[in-house]
């Protein structure tokens, strides 16, 4: 596979929901992983990742394929982050038609509905914990989500 035909594939897969992408022809194996990788940071960009046999994944000789990491959380002192308690689906209303729970600058009692992550067909309503105002929401809707990842931006109250 040629560095164009990497790039393809990148942007592929960059453009879609796909979360894992993997390929073998011969001697020749690629993995791309996006989402959740270890050490808890989010990949902005799909990486390569090692293969079996340890031995580093390439396109072709010479070619070289840079990966950067995601910036930092977007907190910032006096805001706190909420977090996706499960791996699954963001939703922000209970129905495609319906309003979402919350907006930007929605004040939040302790125990509200703040979105629902659907896991293996479950609709898992997300409650607040405190009351809080929102800052900014992080995910969109119908997103994949992984554990611990931030949900929304939020000033407690």
């Amino acid at each position: 596979m040629d560095i164009k035909d990497l790039r393809n594939l990148l942007k592929m897969v960059t453009n879609t929901d796909i979360t894992e992408f993997e390929w073998e022809q011969g001697e020749e194996r690629i993995v791309i992983k996006r989402g959740q990788v270890a050490g808890g940071m989010q990949a902005a960009a799909p990486s390569m990742v090692m293969s079996a046999a340890a031995v580093p994944v390439a396109p072709a000789p010479g070619a070289a394929v840079a990966v950067t990491p995601a910036p930092a959380a977007e907190e910032e002192e006096g805001f706190e982050t909420i977090e996706s308690p499960i791996v699954g689906t963001f939703y922000r209303a209970p129905s495609p038609d319906s309003d979402p729970y919350v907006e930007v600058g929605s004040v939040i009692e302790k125990g509200q509905t703040l979105c629902i992550v659907e896991a293996m067909k479950l609709m898992n309503e997300i409650e607040s914990e405190f009351k809080c105002r929102i800052v900014k929401i992080l995910k969109e809707n119908a997103q994949p989500v992984e554990y611990g990842e931030p949900l929304f931006l939020v000033e407690p109250l």
